[in-house]
């Protein structure tokens, strides 16, 4: 009895501090499991399969909030990634950020973010299938999904930057996002041309901006948002031709009832080949990618890049979608274009990667069991016309996948 009397004093000497810390503070526990079984068949080769989550969406974390009195509150956030089926990514790191809140100001957050381009203006906003093996980022060819987290691709996020969000006046509302210049940190060479991965050296105020309207008319909805991304190069960088890659996106969504329609179009200049708008997050591309030919990356066939722009160059993607609600169930189609023009090689100046055009269509389901739980499949048809490859290297490619959803 003397025993039990003794750990459980102990037990509430521990307890206390924590409580009295926790006093007034809001801790919630969310996330996200989702597996699916996918398939990547790339004409020509052997169909590549597994049960996982490659998006790397799955998810767990802490949403932090203290009410500080006066309209004011203290925000924070701590998330982490997950694969079911691979079980080797649970400290990936999604958001990380604290910041400050108000009433009537909006929100500030200092650290990991999102892009403005991924979670404000479009982006995965419009796409019903983000997340997912059929999303509209990387493999699908039709939304920039930049490595240095500033475009749309899964699991793309930036490092040591500044965001804000305006609460919303009359149906408007901006966001922007600053990353300082000079954020040595993030670059262990100090300089080197692969510092446009995260702003490294000489980061020079990489910045977004974004604004959106949303209204209704009638029985019509409309959403209309508008981005600018600029993502300036270093000096190591600039010494070997590299450019500042601006992004420039405008788009729609209208709806009626239970039907939607939505579209995006993003033009592209002067690609960053480091991490920029010539490369793709690894989850957009469904794990590694091999540059010169996709059906030899190091995953066996599954890593796919189709955004990507020739470094250094130009170009432009755009996706169009409609959707059709039927009770708990969402019918989706979509389909679009990403075109990477003409460009010079940074690393050959007195070469040039030609003209490459990759096409889509996405046709799938989504069943809601709950407001929690969701079934989900579909087809999608990617046809890749890479001029810089030999023929029949450019192969087309087929992707199906049904998967499973349950957040907490």
């Amino acid at each position: 009895m003397n025993k039990r009397l003794i750990a459980l004093a102990v037990a509430g000497a521990l307890a206390a501090p924590l409580a009295a810390s926790a006093e007034g503070t809001h801790v919630t526990i969310f996330g996200r499991l989702q597996a699916e079984y996918a398939t990547v068949d790339i004409d020509g080769f052997n169909a590549q399969s597994a049960v996982s989550d490659d998006a790397l969406q799955s998810r767990w974390g802490l949403q932090i909030a203290e009410d500080l009195g006066a309209g004011l509150r203290a925000i924070g956030r701590i998330e982490y990634a997950l694969n079911p089926g691979g079980g080797d990514v649970h400290s990936t790191a999604r958001e990380q950020w604290v910041g400050l809140g108000g009433d009537q100001w909006g929100e500030v957050k200092f650290g990991r973010v999102q892009s403005v381009l991924r979670d404000f203006a479009g982006g995965h906003s419009i796409d019903p299938f983000a997340d997912t093996s059929l999303h509209a980022t990387g493999s699908g060819g039709l939304m920039v999904s930049s490595a240095n987290g500033y475009g749309s691709g899964d699991h793309g996020f930036v490092n040591s930057a500044v965001r804000y969000d305006s609460p919303v006046v009359e149906g408007f509302s901006v966001a922007g996002l600053l990353m300082p210049g000079d954020a040595d940190k993030n670059d262990p060479t100090l300089g080197g041309l692969t510092s446009g991965y995260a702003g490294g050296e000489n980061g020079e105020w990489d910045f977004q901006v974004g604004a959106k309207y949303s209204g209704q008319f009638d029985i019509v909805g409309v959403d209309v948002f508008g981005a600018y991304s600029r993502d300036n190069a270093s000096k190591a960088q600039k010494s070997w031709g590299v450019k500042d890659e601006q992004i420039w996106r405008g788009g729609a969504v209208f709806s009626v009832a239970d039907f939607r329609l939505r579209g995006q179009y993003e033009y592209v200049v002067d690609a960053n080949p480091f991490g920029g708008a010539a490369s793709c997050t690894s989850a957009s591309a469904f794990g590694a990618y091999n540059l010169a030919n996709p059906t030899l990356s190091a995953d066996g066939g599954r890593g796919q890049c189709n955004s990507a722009m020739n470094p250094n160059g130009n170009g432009n993607l755009w996706i169009v979608g409609a959707d059709y609600t039927i009770g708990n169930t969402q019918l989706v189609a979509q389909g679009g274009m990403a075109t990477a023009k003409r460009s010079g090689d940074v690393l050959d100046p007195f070469g040039s990667y030609a003209r490459r055009n990759v096409e889509n269509i996405t046709v799938g389901v989504i069943h809601n069991l709950s407001r929690r739980s969701s079934l989900f499949g579909g087809y999608q048809r990617v046809w890749v016309k890479d001029r810089n490859l030999a023929p029949g290297a450019d192969a087309d490619r087929n992707v199906y996948t049904v998967g499973v959803r349950h957040d907490f």
